[in-house]
């Protein structure tokens, strides 16, 4: 039986696809994205290496 999908899991889908379209552009640009992390916000480049959180 075919899982029901909820508003929810397509919001948070929606969500993850918008992120990865947005590092995937600021990759090409070189242009730095902003995290919040341990309190405070943090500008990273992002690379091709850069680990997944």
């Amino acid at each position: 039986m075919k899982k029901k999908v909820t508003v929810q899991d397509k919001a948070e889908s929606a969500m993850k696809k918008a992120v990865r379209n947005v590092v995937a552009k600021h990759m090409l640009s070189g242009r730095p994205i902003s995290i919040w992390e341990e309190g405070k916000v943090k500008r990273v480049i992002v690379t091709k290496t850069a680990k997944r959180r």
